[in-house]
């Protein structure tokens, strides 16, 4: 299992490793994933892998059945065989933009307080799914609400708690249609605001900012119906 850098050093933006392994459709693993591979809405990094004064584009990342993260060349071209020392350079304004849109979708399910049925990120926007009949009434009060929070600079943090921590607290999971991996040791959970004052805390593997500052600028787009009990919302940032 490669050693997930995007967890434990959100903010690395290069990395030496070593190639493991090519997939029989030309993926490469590595020993250190350093880009995040797709999952829970969340696209997979891209950037550009280095070796031997040769540089390839990777253009996404996915996880393979058995846990390993995967870089997919951008196009055909040689690829390191394993045992070759590479350098991993992230996309790191695309990652950046991942990881602010990420924490604003976590503001809006404290905002909007719905079971989340599904949901997805962009560069750009992202939008929840809410189990949700009627649409909210007063958009401009979401909207400045997701202000206030991300005025307060509120700190993000994550931290682990075991299978039995879980069930002994289901609140926590607020979405519905994808649940934390059950034969995982330990879960990932994501804490909005101070130990003694968060606004949220659930369990989630993705990326995101240091503090809701970092967010920046946003505005609140369409309420959509997409269903009987569905509501999608969407955010987008303003820079």
């Amino acid at each position: 299992m490669s050693q997930p850098i995007y967890l434990t050093d959100t903010y690395a933006r290069e990395s030496a490793a070593k190639v493991v392994s090519i997939t029989p459709e030309g993926g490469i693993v590595l020993d250190r994933a350093l880009f995040y591979p797709t999952g829970g809405g969340q696209p997979g990094d891209s950037g550009w892998l280095s070796w031997d004064r040769q540089r390839m584009p990777i253009a996404t990342t996915v996880k393979g059945q058995d846990g390993s993260v995967i870089l997919v060349p951008a196009e055909p071209a040689v690829i390191p065989q394993a045992g070759t020392h590479v350098t991993l350079a992230l996309d790191w304004d695309r990652r950046h933009r991942h990881m602010r849109v990420h924490s604003l979708l976590h503001l809006l399910s404290v905002v909007v307080p719905f079971p989340v049925v599904g949901g997805q990120i962009s560069a750009t926007h992202g939008r929840i799914d809410f189990d949700l009949a009627d649409a909210p009434e007063d958009r401009d009060a979401i909207e400045d609400a997701l202000l206030s929070y991300i005025g307060q600079d509120l700190p993000i943090t994550d931290h682990w708690i075991t299978q039995e921590e879980l069930q002994a607290a289901p609140d926590l999971v607020k979405t519905l249609s994808v649940a934390p991996p059950a034969t995982a040791a330990e879960v990932r959970l994501v804490q909005i605001g101070e130990d003694d004052a968060w606004i949220d805390l659930q369990p989630c593997g993705g990326t995101h900012v240091a503090r809701t500052g970092e967010i920046g600028a946003i505005r609140l787009g369409k309420i959509e119906k997409k269903g009987r009990d569905t509501r999608r919302i969407y955010v987008h940032l303003d820079s």
